[in-house]
């Protein structure tokens, strides 16, 4: 029968309707044609994006030209800009501000046809250290209190180009939903005086239904109300509140689990579009006791509709119990060993 879930962290309710529930070959959806075309982020074209604001290259070879090896320019058409003011002001009852923040292109390689579970691992940890490098840079920017990173693969899953990429939008406020996490870690740590993402880790490794992964440093598991089927959730095991605060051994080991993730999504759903949003502390509070930094992968499967908009609910045919199943036994992937950038 179905089972009303309700998320520990920000308080949503989820349905899991087991009335519909599937296997995975009923999610598998037809691969997207290639678009073919002009690509403005394959070599050659370095001229054709903004200039690099970073890159790792070649040694030898000079910015904004070949022999790079990860690029990360700003978005030629950025949802907002680093020029100007704030300008808080009221309209009435309304708040606005200037549109002050950043947008940047994280172009992961220049193969156009690799991703990251089919690149070289020290590809996946180079667009990893890219993203730590972006946010402590960011974070001297006094007017911005938070930086979403977050990667759409896919047609299906908001991406305008095939080539690997994922982007990063620096803003002078924090996003309703991490607010809403903020708020939900923060009032069980002062209830409990421990970290509710640490409790959680403990309890998922302990009874293993919903685990799919674990290394030294984290795992992945499918998460007690997921709102999408096959969402997975990778998380540190070591406590750690904001993404820029990884070491280094760390981030190799994330790039392993991350990249192990993809290919076991990729495997049982031949390979979907996706997305997937790096939640981190707020800037002016890297160092929580309460709240703690994670991967939310999402992929494409079924569609937000009346009842999930008018709602908050969403409906998920998938128990993330057998999700976590699949992933864990019949996407069973050769674990890789890290390397050095």
């Amino acid at each position: 029968m179905p089972e009303l879930r309700k998320d520990p962290i920000v308080g949503r309710w989820i349905i899991i309707s087991t009335e519909r529930a599937k296997r995975p070959t009923d999610f598998v959806a037809k691969p997207e044609a290639k678009r073919g075309g002009f690509c403005p982020f394959c070599p050659g074209n370095e001229d054709k994006t903004p200039p690099e604001i970073m890159a790792y290259r070649d040694n030898g070879t000079q910015p904004n030209t070949t022999g790079w090896r990860m690029r990360v320019v700003s978005n030629k058409f950025p949802a907002l800009m680093t020029e100007g003011d704030l300008n808080r002001a009221g309209d009435g009852i309304y708040d606005k501000m200037g549109g002050i923040g950043a947008h940047e292109v994280i172009i992961e390689t220049p193969d156009h046809e690799l991703t990251l579970s089919t690149m070289p691992l020290s590809g996946v940890i180079n667009v990893l250290y890219a993203y730590k490098e972006r946010l402590i840079d960011l974070k001297r920017d006094q007017r911005l209190r938070y930086v979403m990173i977050f990667k759409n693969h896919g047609e299906a899953a908001g991406a305008s180009l095939e080539h690997p990429h994922s982007q990063l939008i620096a803003l002078p406020i924090v996003p309703k939903r991490v607010r809403e996490e903020l708020f939900g870690s923060k009032n069980y740590f002062e209830y409990k005086e421990r970290c509710l993402f640490c409790d959680i880790i403990r309890q998922e490794i302990e009874r293993e239904i919903r685990m799919i992964e674990e290394t030294d440093y984290f795992i992945a598991i499918s998460p007690f109300a997921p709102r999408f089927p096959f969402e997975t959730w990778i998380m540190p095991k070591i406590h750690k509140a904001a993404f820029e605060n990884l070491s280094d051994n760390e981030l190799s080991s994330l790039a392993v689990i991350l990249q192990n993730t993809l290919k076991r999504i990729d495997k049982i759903l031949n390979f979907p579009a996706y997305n997937f949003v790096i939640h981190s502390a707020p800037f002016h509070d890297s160092q929580s006791e309460s709240y703690h930094y994670h991967i939310e992968i999402m992929p494409k499967l079924t569609k937000v509709a009346g009842f999930e908009w008018g709602t908050g609910f969403y409906i998920n045919p998938m128990p993330p119990e057998l999700a976590a199943k699949y992933l864990r036994e019949e996407g069973l992937v050769a674990e890789t060993q890290p390397l050095a950038i």
